[in-house]
């Protein structure tokens, strides 16, 4: 088994705090399938400043495959966050080389060798999916945060076979109606994470609702991310949708505990 995580990478600065990590959805995600024992393959672009130097060391580190991590000349991408209590609070991003981000047919036929393609919202890798699925038979997740109503939810709904979405709400019919409505149309499975009240997974036939583990919260970053790690690594591994979503609980649990998006070997 081997995953492909297609996407955006970023800094996360906390100007008030003086901290600051390498970041990104599909760094995260693949980080923490990394973790748990999936080889990962990073695609993006990052910057050749010393964030961008700084990025690589830290995903070299984590053992990530980087032959598809392209530097281009200028700034790495940045998003300024603060607390709001244990809470992340996102400001302003700056997009840096991401701006022009290209995924080349190259980088798209080695994302197509993998057995799974993670990509996320902000990732700029939705034009990639059509190719992806016309070139092999590798499973897709998106990672849509919470924007349900966004057109990148139609857009690529054809060809996402795990769909996440994060709801401020607990379950309750339009949530439940919603995930039913995207398996209907395209998705294996549709997720649906509520924070601290758990989640909820429709695939085609019954709805599994999953728990949270106790966590002394530090910092709420990388919760979603860590999920879909342990969600799709217990997926690849050959469990059910039930067993995904407590792998998904059990690894946010431990992340939710740190105050960088994935627990590191001397944490």
């Amino acid at each position: 088994m081997k995953v492909a995580a297609i996407g955006d990478n970023c800094i996360d600065v906390y100007e008030r705090l003086n901290r600051k990590y390498p970041t990104g959805n599909v760094v995260d995600t693949g980080v923490n399938i990394q973790k748990l024992g999936i080889p990962v393959s990073i695609i993006s672009t990052t910057g050749s400043d010393e964030n961008g130097k700084w990025m690589i060391d830290t995903l070299k580190k984590e053992n990530l495959e980087l032959s598809h991590f392209h530097v281009g000349e200028g700034a790495t991408a940045v998003t300024y966050m603060d607390m709001d209590g244990l809470d992340r609070v996102h400001g302003d991003y700056v997009e840096g080389v991401l701006e022009n981000i290209v995924f080349s047919e190259e980088d798209v036929q080695y994302a197509a060798g993998h057995d799974l393609v993670h990509t996320a919202l902000w990732g700029k890798a939705e034009d990639t999916l059509p190719q992806i699925k016309k070139l092999s038979k590798a499973l897709i997740s998106f990672d849509y945060a919470d924007r349900l109503d966004h057109e990148l939810v139609e857009k690529t709904l054809p060809f996402v076979d795990y769909g996440f979405f994060s709801y401020h709400k607990s379950k309750d019919e339009f949530i439940s109606e919603y995930l039913k409505d995207k398996v209907s149309r395209g998705m294996k499975v549709a997720v649906a994470t509520f924070g601290e009240k758990g989640s909820l997974a429709y695939d085609g036939k019954t709805f599994y609702e999953g728990r949270v583990y106790p966590a002394e919260v530090v910092n709420t970053v990388g919760a979603g991310d860590s999920f879909i790690a342990g969600f799709l690594y217990e997926i690849l591994m050959g469990g059910d949708v039930a067993a995904a979503l407590d792998k998904g609980a059990k690894v946010a649990a431990e992340v939710v505990g740190v105050f960088e998006p994935w627990v590191s070997e001397n944490e």
